[in-house]
């Protein structure tokens, strides 16, 4: 099965966007470990969005989509922390 994995971060205080995306398949060495990232989410119960000035994260796995704050920690930042380091190793620019 393909991954498209999305991650959108928006707020601050200057309201700026930035996105990151990794696509991965089956025959990718660490597809397995991505998985278990993404199943460690919980994806049925997300926090509460957001404060002023701080920021979101959009975050899209195939046909999921959730909105998480920055202060979401665990699984959500393990996730988010890892879609930005991968796109930007892979050379992709944010957008």
């Amino acid at each position: 099965m393909e991954l498209t994995i999305s991650v959108v971060r928006s707020g601050g205080i200057a309201g700026m966007r930035t996105a990151w995306d990794v696509h991965l398949d089956d025959s990718a060495d660490d597809a397995e470990s991505w998985r278990s990232l993404i199943e460690d989410c919980p994806w049925d119960a997300a926090p509460d969005v957001a404060k002023p000035d701080r920021f979101v994260y959009r975050i899209t796995v195939n046909d999921r989509t959730v909105t998480v704050p920055e202060s979401a920690i665990g699984p959500w930042r393990a996730l988010t922390d890892r879609v930005r380091d991968a796109a930007e190793r892979a050379g992709g620019p944010a957008r």
